[in-house]
């Protein structure tokens, strides 16, 4: 965490956070207010008969167990000057709506890096969706 004197309840979530992203398969990060209690209890038995589960952490915490992870999420486009910002870093997946030109020639000359455009992937937020 980059926060002087985090918490160790804090630290701890994060380290939680930051392990569970790197050993799991596949992993699913949404929005879960609008959801009845209904249908979160039948979304926890849907992933649980299916070998996951739902967690629920404040945003800040994943976020941080996410960059200790190598994980870059981002919900505008990625430009070249955020990419050959996050190259510095070590990171493994960058996830953006879309990407320059630019961007994506900064993040192909990385060899273990890889981006991943969630352009056309539908808004939860939307009516019927």
């Amino acid at each position: 965490m980059t926060t002087e004197n985090p918490r160790a309840e804090k630290v701890a979530v994060v380290e939680e956070v930051t392990g569970r992203l790197q050993a799991a398969t596949a992993v699913f990060v949404t929005e879960y207010r609008g959801l009845s209690v209904g249908q979160l209890a039948n979304l926890r038995r849907s992933l649980r008969s299916a070998g996951g589960e739902v967690k629920v952490y404040k945003n800040t915490l994943a976020r941080f167990g996410a960059r200790n992870a190598g994980l870059v999420a981002l919900n505008r486009p990625l430009d070249a000057e955020a990419a050959a910002e996050i190259v510095r870093i070590f990171t493994e997946v960058i996830i953006a709506p879309a990407a320059s030109d630019e961007a994506m020639a900064i993040v192909a000359a990385r060899k273990n890096l890889r981006l991943l455009i969630a352009d056309g992937l539908p808004d939860a937020r939307a009516a019927g969706v």
